[in-house]
């Protein structure tokens, strides 16, 4: 098994279709379906991004999923101390792979990434209707400490 940074924009855009696919189904009203061609143009400028890393996981030749990660330095202001952090913008496995330990080993890599670059916290979101997400994040030990909440006016 290994994990490797990529700028791949065209292998990121393909092993995005699954997970986009996720949200599209939770959230129709919210997401449009997945295109292909714009979600190449999309990652082609993103690759390119400072700060935005992705990481590709392969056994035996075959990619089985991927993460998007940035390093957020948040500088101090009248509000807010400085702050730096791992962020996840999407992690993902192939469905016919899930449940095999993949997505353990992907974090495992964005945790030491983050070590690596002396940031001490790593995070994230999911969508509240994503109940496979929100165990996979508790089993990582992951903790909420802010919630977003909507309310939608006539």
């Amino acid at each position: 098994m290994e994990i490797k940074k990529t700028k791949d924009y065209e292998k990121i855009a393909l092993l995005n279709k699954h997970v986009h696919d996720l949200h599209v189904s939770l959230y129709p009203n919210y997401f449009k379906e997945y295109e292909e061609g714009s979600m190449k143009d999309f990652f082609k400028t993103v690759v390119t991004f400072p700060n935005h890393y992705f990481l590709l996981l392969e056994d035996q030749g075959e990619t089985k999923g991927y993460a998007w990660v940035e390093r957020i330095n948040q500088p101090e202001d009248m509000f807010r101390k400085a702050y730096q952090c791992l962020y996840v913008h999407q992690i993902s496995i192939n469905p016919t792979n899930q449940n095999q330990g993949y997505g353990r080993r992907l974090m495992k890599a964005i945790y030491n990434l983050a070590r690596r670059q002396g940031i001490k916290r790593v995070e994230l979101e999911y969508w509240i209707g994503n109940d496979v997400a929100r165990a996979f994040y508790k089993k990582e030990d992951f903790k909420s400490y802010r919630e977003v909440v909507y309310k939608e006016v006539d």
